[in-house]
């Protein structure tokens, strides 16, 4: 019953990221890609099928009773991507997961359940497969064997997320770095500026728009990216990054995280940025090497937040969470070893729910059919009185067949 559940999928585990975009479909226009899907799943003769797709991970979780193999992986992934290179797929066993039955959905299980993320613990991944799965189901790609393997997949996430601590203690440099300058009781309307507008400063804004700061500015070379980040923050401004030279408005926080290899924050312009205030400054400086001057930090009043403190604290986070993930694959084998039992119900449930049609449409053909003529003869209270005895022997033939087979079965 559950050897039809069947994943292809590549993870951060067996290639770069960027190797990753070999196995996904190419297209970022949603009828595109359901097209594709659509194709696909008729192509291969597949029941159902899910799609996820993120920057760490590509997974096909199929329903079909085909068998997975090379063969299957080599000829699918050409359909997938007709560009991909011949030396790629020479070497498919190496990169590529073949998943079957309980293994399947036991790293299903494991994926939703942040275990098998690139960062432990992380619940976004639950999001992702959420949004993957209804967008599939829209698609009419999935039916109810997909739908009960997500109720389980969620079921099994919550239960983890809420019975260890796998998702407590941050573990990203961004987080970690807002975390800490909380800690300073910054005001909602506080003025930050951000220097650098790469991947980590776009996090840094993320975890700033989630504590409803509003008044940031971000500097950087291409001005197009500062945009990006600062069209998140009602009072945001974006400059180039030379503007920074001529910035006299002053501040309370200051991030800074860009690629030049000397200080970008220096004694010189440090005062400037000032305009003449005094008070403490919070310093975050998530560069390497570092874009603050040492002799900033030195010679005025601040809180400084450096990098290898945060990444420091960021391994012993992970390694608390890797304590957490003992816990949670001990509930995961209990789940999984329950789960047969949870998956037969489900399809027992399926297979009788035609069985009280059936006993009512035995009833109605009794009374106006078979026996018709017999039971216009009676009065009506008698008449009323064979009604109700035959809709209360309906109400429990319906149980019994159910009952019967739960008793088989478990």
């Amino acid at each position: 019953m559950l050897d039809n559940y069947k994943i292809l999928t590549v993870t951060h585990k067996r290639v770069n990221l960027h190797s990753i975009s070999d196995f996904v479909v190419k297209t970022s226009d949603p009828s595109a890609l359901k097209m594709r899907l659509q194709d696909l799943k008729e192509q291969f003769g597949l029941d159902e099928l899910l799609y996820l797709s993120t920057c760490n991970r590509v997974m096909y979780f199929f329903h079909t009773d085909r068998q997975l193999d090379l063969v299957f992986a080599v000829e699918f992934f050409k359909q997938v991507n007709p560009q991909i290179e011949d030396d790629i797929l020479a070497t498919l066993d190496d990169s590529v997961q073949i998943l079957e039955g309980m293994d399947a959905l036991e790293h299903y299980f494991t994926v939703s359940a942040s275990m098998d993320s690139m960062v432990i613990g992380e619940r976004q991944i639950l999001g992702q497969l959420r949004d993957a799965y209804d967008q599939c189901k829209d698609w009419n790609l999935i039916g109810d064997n997909l739908r009960m393997a997500m109720d389980q997949a969620v079921a099994v996430a919550k239960s983890i997320y809420s019975n260890t601590r796998i998702g407590d203690k941050p573990v990203s440099i961004a987080s970690l770095a807002i975390q800490k300058m909380m800690r300073h009781h910054l005001p909602k309307d506080a003025r930050i500026l951000i220097i650098g507008a790469g991947q980590t400063n776009a996090l840094v804004a993320k975890f700033l728009d989630k504590h409803h700061f509003t008044q940031v500015s971000v500097f950087n070379r291409t001005v197009s990216k500062a945009e990006e980040i600062a069209a998140i923050f009602p009072q945001g401004r974006a400059y180039d990054l030379d503007a920074l030279q001529q910035y006299q408005e002053g501040f309370d926080a200051l991030i800074v995280c860009t690629a030049a290899t000397e200080p970008v924050i220096t004694p010189a312009l440090y005062p400037q940025l000032l305009n003449g205030e005094t008070g403490s400054k919070v310093l975050i400086d998530l560069s390497i090497p570092h874009n603050i001057s040492p002799k900033v930090i030195a010679n005025f009043d601040n809180h400084y937040i450096e990098i290898e403190g945060l990444r420091a604290l960021a391994k012993e986070n992970l390694a608390f969470r890797e304590q957490e993930v003992k816990k949670a694959k001990v509930m995961l084998a209990e789940f999984i070893e329950e789960l047969p039992k949870v998956f037969q119900q489900r399809r027992l449930e399926i297979a009788m729910r035609q069985v009280p049609v059936e006993i009512k449409a035995v009833k109605d053909r009794a009374l106006n059919e078979v026996f018709h003529k017999e039971v216009a003869q009676l009065d009506t209270n008698t008449r009323a009185l064979v009604e109700r005895m035959l809709e209360y022997m309906e109400k429990k033939c319906i149980g019994i067949p159910m009952k019967a087979a739960k008793e088989v079965i478990f």
